[in-house]
């Protein structure tokens, strides 16, 4: 059995005439915004990248934008206050760059009232499961626990509540025998870089 993307729509049918402007948040490799990168270069998802925030300074996302010339910003949540005091910050990078829509792509913080009041109904999230099954942290992990037989990923619309909202576009993906965290999370992941092209360019559609 191989991986089932829901709802089954090809990029050639979601090309839009306008691009989107984006504003992805990363933690860490960056795997989800190179692909969101090179689906723009590709000419798949007519788009711009218009900044990229980290918060992790040792997160190697930094390298990857340099090397495709996309700005870069540390915004290290240890130098903030509160949740929201981070949120603001992101808000203004965002709104200085002319930020559209915000993908948090692999952002391993919770966000507040404040970047989601700036940016209503903008703001995207990808979680490796699907949704609403295994919210939260070390979601694969709790897939082989649960043993359940499907898992996957899932894009959506980000709200307050950890893991909710409105979800655009999932993708299942069959747990094998003698699957561990990181055979299921490397075809999760392959998955991930699909749908999540596959959900900007559902979005820029719908706004043209």
């Amino acid at each position: 059995m191989s991986a089932i993307i829901s709802p089954d729509v090809s990029l050639e049918q979601l090309k839009s005439t306008t691009p989107v402007r984006l504003g992805v948040m990363a933690s860490g490799s960056g795997s989800n915004f190179e692909a969101i990168a090179h689906g723009i270069i590709n000419g798949e998802l007519n788009a711009k990248i218009e900044v990229l925030i980290y918060n992790n300074p040792d997160a190697t996302v930094k390298e990857k934008a340099e090397k495709l010339g996309i700005k870069a910003v540390l915004l290290n949540h240890r130098d903030f206050q509160s949740r929201e005091e981070l949120d603001l910050a992101i808000v203004e990078v965002f709104k200085n760059h002319g930020v559209e829509w915000v993908v948090m792509a692999g952002w391993m913080r919770i966000i507040t009232n404040v970047l989601l009041n700036a940016f209503p109904r903008k703001v995207i999230n990808i979680h490796p499961s699907l949704l609403p099954s295994f919210k939260g942290i070390n979601a694969v992990e709790q897939a082989l626990e649960a043993k359940v037989k499907i898992t996957g990923c899932t894009v959506h619309l980000v709200d307050l509540a950890v893991d909710s909202g409105p979800v655009l576009i999932q993708s299942a993906v069959p747990i094998l025998e003698g699957d561990t965290p990181e055979t299921l999370h490397k075809r999760i992941q392959v998955q991930e870089h699909l749908i999540m092209v596959r959900a900007i360019a559902l979005l820029a559609h719908l706004e043209n």
